[in-house]
């Protein structure tokens, strides 16, 4: 046999599922991706069928394992996953009572609303550093107890499991034997206690969720559990596990206070470690959990965008302006300035600052002479100006100061966009030689537990950039841009008011 010096990582995110071998220097041996169906059931709804999400798992982890030799040489699997979606499934079958819940999914907002003027916010943002909003996990959990008939019941008894999705696939993978989570994904639901990291009582009467549904809290760098021998040929070693975003922070290797990574995904997100102690955003940024290792916890602050790359989505799919994503890079580069076109992707309401789940996309400040391209600029700079947004209350937040942003995702690759983001935000963009940080991150976490790796040190020598982008617009254009975006934002937030 050989020595067991590989690292599978399982990314399984809103729109597809890949799986990556990692060797010991961080190099890409395989990988395997499959997209898989998203559900509407009604307005604002998003729902993901679990059995579809574990199956790509199964296919996605079977072919890179056999691109790269076989199981022989993995030493763990590391879980990286879409935070927030949630799952609810029979203890005794392993089925779900409903299809999965995803992040993006809006119809709890008059619950939340609700919540929010009774006065239970404050309790909320004390706890677990979060806000009392659609995206998080509890209100959806309490819509399935609500909703399927008998859920509330049965969950009650024992009889019901919940988990996000890293919890089910954890489940899956061991043959129903582990129910647990790690302790990132737990932060995200609003019924985890930040400080003293555990399931906090009181949460769980706001939201009336029973105990019972809940899994165990680990460390992200630890043993999970094994793989089914049946599935792999052994058992392998379920040793990291992160919510994605959390994922990205450790495959960027933002080990170090005042570092920060954005991931450009179907959302962004943008995540600044804090150190030891959490900070307390008084600019509605979420305090969150980046990571804990060999128990030792690190915070951050965080900033979330709902749409990134899901608006070049819209460009492709919706409007058919592009067929393939890398077009914007050259439709932005053609054109010589933006026109005074701006879109806000307020497709499923704003995430930070904002927090408003009614606000819808805008886009303004076209004429007769704007066409495809302006609209598509338009839509790589509205990411670019979400990041600012969120980087500037972080910084005012006392987050400290960063001179570099690291980037990731798909976006990342386009360079037009990168270099925008680094006048935009005034600071160096750098890229790393891998994009994709968050399946690495999950494979540190797996390969940190099972000697792969040995510390955090080792793991930040692994990381490599590929290009840096360094800012070069003069300050009155990107002063007058950025006052442009903010009146754009106004009117977004004006209409909804008034609608």
């Amino acid at each position: 046999m050989s020595a067991q010096d590989y690292v599978l990582a399982i990314d399984q995110g809103t729109t597809s599922t890949r799986s990556i071998v990692f060797d010991r220097h961080a190099h890409e041996i395989s990988r395997a991706r499959q997209e898989f169906a998203q559900h509407y059931p009604n307005a604002g709804w998003v729902e993901h069928c679990p059995e579809d999400i574990w199956n790509d798992v199964v296919t996605t982890s079977k072919a890179a394992l056999e691109q790269a030799g076989g199981a022989d040489r993995i030493a763990g699997i590391g879980i990286t996953n879409q935070r927030e979606t949630i799952v609810v499934w029979d203890r005794v079958t392993g089925k779900p009572v409903h299809r999965a819940i995803v992040w993006q999914d809006r119809r709890t907002a008059a619950t939340c609303q609700k919540l929010k003027e009774e006065g239970a916010e404050a309790l909320v943002r004390e706890r677990t550093g979060l806000l009392i909003d659609p995206y998080f996990s509890a209100t959806k959990l309490a819509w399935i107890l609500d909703n399927v008939s008998g859920a509330r019941g049965r969950a009650e008894k024992g009889e019901l499991a919940f988990g996000t999705i890293d919890s089910f696939i954890l489940w899956r993978l061991t043959g129903g034997k582990v129910h647990a989570t790690d302790i990132t994904n737990a932060a995200r639901t609003l019924l985890f206690n930040i400080h003293t990291q555990q399931w906090d009582p009181e949460l769980l009467r706001l939201f009336n969720i029973p105990a019972a549904l809940l899994p165990e809290v680990k460390d992200n760098s630890t043993l999970f559990g094994e793989t089914d021998p049946s599935l792999y040929g052994r058992a392998i070693p379920i040793a990291g596990m992160a919510g994605d975003q959390q994922a990205a922070v450790v495959g960027q290797a933002c080990f170090t206070p005042g570092m920060a990574k954005a991931t450009y995904g179907t959302g962004c997100f943008v995540l600044l470690n804090t150190g030891e102690k959490p900070v307390v955003s008084k600019h509605r940024m979420l305090t969150t959990i980046a990571y804990r290792i060999g128990g030792k916890t690190t915070y951050a602050l965080e900033g979330s965008i709902f749409v990134a790359g899901a608006a070049i989505k819209w460009l492709r799919d919706g409007l058919h302006l592009i067929t393939h994503a890398s077009q914007t890079d050259d439709m932005a580069t053609r054109i010589p300035h933006s026109h005074g076109v701006y879109m806000v992707p307020g497709f499923v309401g704003l995430g930070a600052p904002h927090w408003d789940p009614d606000a819808r996309g805008l886009i303004c400040g076209l004429t007769l002479d704007a066409t495809a391209a302006h609209i598509a600029r338009a839509a790589l700079e509205s990411v670019a100006y979400q990041t600012l947004d969120l980087v500037t209350a972080m910084m005012q937040d006392g987050g400290g100061t960063t001179d570099a942003l690291r980037v990731d995702g798909g976006m990342s690759a386009n360079d037009w966009f990168c270099q925008f983001l680094a006048d935009m935000l005034q600071v160096k963009v750098e890229r790393p030689q891998n994009v994709e940080t968050t399946a690495l991150g999950a494979g540190f976490l797996a390969g940190l537990a099972t000697g792969v790796w040995e510390n955090e040190a080792t793991l930040a020598s692994e990381w490599k950039r590929g290009e840096l982008f360094e800012p070069s617009m003069n300050n009155e254009q990107r002063r007058t841009m950025i006052a442009g975006w903010h009146q754009a934002v106004k009117r977004t937030l004006t209409n909804q008011s008034q609608g």
